[in-house]
């Protein structure tokens, strides 16, 4: 097996370009290889957009992080020889078991100078990154299953090593990690194929008064397969923006979702309680005199980016609870102001920014013969575009347009959308799970519910249920919804996530996340359901009267019968039907 082709064959097919790409001379030719082993498909995919884009004369508009180091997949083996760890790590499920195994191995003494050399040339902050080989393959992406670590590099020599090597035994760990075991275990991959390659980057920004962090970082989709409008080209593709570090585009939290058929558009809807109650007010970076990632609201760093950001009228609005003003209102006659980046003004100040972006997703696809997924970071002084990561992006396996029948019975219908829909359907299936959103909340066993749902998906592999919930499945925040983990899912073969916005908990249309690349890449169908919008059915009468089986927790609901789905993408129109 060639592990720098990503474990993939050398079969003939449209990805052809990318697959026989061979990545090793661009690291090679650098000295930036450590190691004999395998590079991963997160090297693979930097190197062939390097290529790409020097073919194009365009390395003068597009920059990429000044170095980028790989630990080969041979150090890893290494590791997991010299710590006898190949075992251990399977013999328990605990999460925190399996990473103080990593966190208390050895390295070979001599990997220690080696990386002390590495971080003088960085000489500032970095990120430390999964390479795996399994990951960003053409039809599985392992998106967000492995971890990404930053750090500062400051502090005495030996301390900016120490954090260095705690950062790649974390990402090593992150291997084993319960989510990134369960989807090897879905997608039949033999246990002991997985090696774990690992990236120093120098990390893209600019140093602001004690942090680092860009001005703005985001990702990029080169196809579309789940739109809130039928006015939106599937094939013009999407971006997710968010202020500093790019933490919160590829997360279910708070960005701007751009589709670049019409940038004007906001998933979100038009009504400003609406905008403001999903836009972001945080943002993360690194703190420079401990090195680590920090958090920081927009109102206590107000004047921090208003001096460091000339254009931060462009992305930062002032809302009063009723409608926005900009940046440099008077706020005197407001009874009532919150800061929030909006990014409202974005399109109309940087329209070359999305000409930029609509070009390189042109250069990818026809280079790579693949769609493509992206993350970058972009700074308004100078229109500066850094590019991390080009990747193959897997999406969802569309299979036609799928009609919803007519004159259904509304008694049957448990379940009506109107946005965000993808063609899918699953006939005849014999299991729906539900989460009680009146039960969900009344204490804080959250993570009680989150379990209890994770032991029936575990009951019910094999089959594709229906999974019913309140707010965001996956939630970071179990205010918003229920904070389940990506194997307490996974078996599920349709998710709902009812938008009950009085009680906060809204679903997130954050296309292009992490959560929704796996949708994606396991085929699961969504479908969003907001309580009281036109077109939108939760029949609330039917999950109260129908029997059902209690699960772990008393919010948990089983019920057992016969259930459909039928959802078209071209019309916007899904339902859930009870036979």
């Amino acid at each position: 097996m060639n592990d720098d082709v990503n474990h993939l064959t050398n079969d003939e097919g449209p990805g052809l370009p990318y697959r026989l790409f061979d990545p090793r001379s661009y690291y090679a030719e650098r000295r930036w290889l450590v190691g004999s082993g395998g590079i991963g498909g997160k090297a693979k995919g930097f190197a062939f957009s390097h290529a790409a884009l020097q073919d194009a004369g365009l390395e003068g508009e597009v920059r990429l992080p000044d170095k980028t180091y790989v630990l080969t997949t041979e150090l890893f083996e290494e590791f997991m020889d010299r710590n006898d760890l190949w075992e251990r790590v399977h013999s328990t499920r605990d999460a925190n078991q399996i990473q103080e195994l990593f966190l208390n191995g050895r390295f070979d003494d001599a990997l220690s100078g080696v990386v002390g050399k590495i971080l003088d040339d960085i000489g500032g902050p970095l990120s430390v990154r999964s390479s795996s080989l399994l990951e960003d393959d053409v039809h599985l992406a392992f998106a967000g299953k492995y971890t990404t670590c930053f750090a500062g590099n400051v502090g005495s020599p030996s301390d900016r090593v120490d954090e260095v090597l705690k950062a790649v035994r974390v990402v090593y760990a992150s291997t084993f990690d319960l989510a990134a075991r369960e989807y090897r275990r879905k997608h039949g991959i033999p246990r002991g194929t997985e090696k774990m390659g690992v990236l120093l980057q120098t990390l893209a920004g600019g140093y602001h008064d004690g942090l680092f962090y860009p001005e703005i970082a985001g990702t990029g989709f080169s196809k579309v397969t789940r739109r809130p409008s039928p006015r939106i080209n599937k094939d013009d593709g999407l971006v997710r923006l968010c202020f500093g570090l790019g933490t919160r585009t590829v997360d279910r939290s708070f960005a701007r979702t751009y589709y670049l058929t019409n940038p004007a558009l906001r998933p979100d809807g038009t009504r400003p309680a609406d905008i403001a109650s999903r836009s972001q007010e945080k943002f993360d970076a690194i703190d420079l005199e401990s090195g680590k990632l920090v958090t920081k609201g927009l109102e206590e760093k107000l004047a921090h980016v208003q001096k460091h950001h000339k254009m931060a009228q462009t992305y930062v609005q002032i809302f009063d609870g009723t409608m926005f003003h900009w940046i440099h209102a008077d706020r005197d006659d407001m009874p009532f102001s919150r800061h929030i980046f909006t990014f409202e003004d974005f399109p109309r100040r940087f329209p070359q920014f999305f000409e930029r972006v609509k070009k390189l997703f042109a250069l990818f696809e026809c280079r790579s013969q693949l769609p493509v997924d992206l993350e970058f970071t972009y700074e308004t002084a100078g229109d500066s575009f850094t590019l991390v990561q080009m990747r193959p992006l897997a999406i969802y396996k569309d299979l036609g347009r799928v009609l919803v029948p007519d004159g259904l019975p509304e008694d049957k219908v448990l379940l009506r959308a109107s946005n965000m829909i993808a063609n899918g359907k699953i006939e005849g299936t014999r299991h729906l799970v539900y989460v009680d959103p009146d039960l969900y909340g009344k204490d804080t066993s959250f993570y009680e519910v989150a379990r209890a749902v994770g032991e029936i998906n575990e009951h019910l592999d094999g089959e594709r249920y229906i999974l019913v919930g309140p707010g965001r499945w996956g939630s970071s925040n179990p205010a918003l919804g229920v904070p389940t983990r990506y194997g307490e899912i996974s078996n599920a073969g349709c998710l709902v996530e009812l938008g009950l916005c009085d009680k906060g908990m809204c679903p997130e249309l954050s296309y292009g996340t992490h959560f929704f690349l796996d949708l994606d890449g396991d085929n699961i169908l969504y479908m969003p359901v907001f309580e009281g919008m036109e077109d939108n059915t939760y029949n609330k009468r039917w999950f109260e009267s129908a029997k059902w089986v209690a699960g772990g927790h008393p919010a948990v609901r089983h019920y057992e019968g016969t259930f459909d789905v039928f959802l078209d993408g071209e019309t916007e129109n899904g339902v859930v039907l009870a036979r």
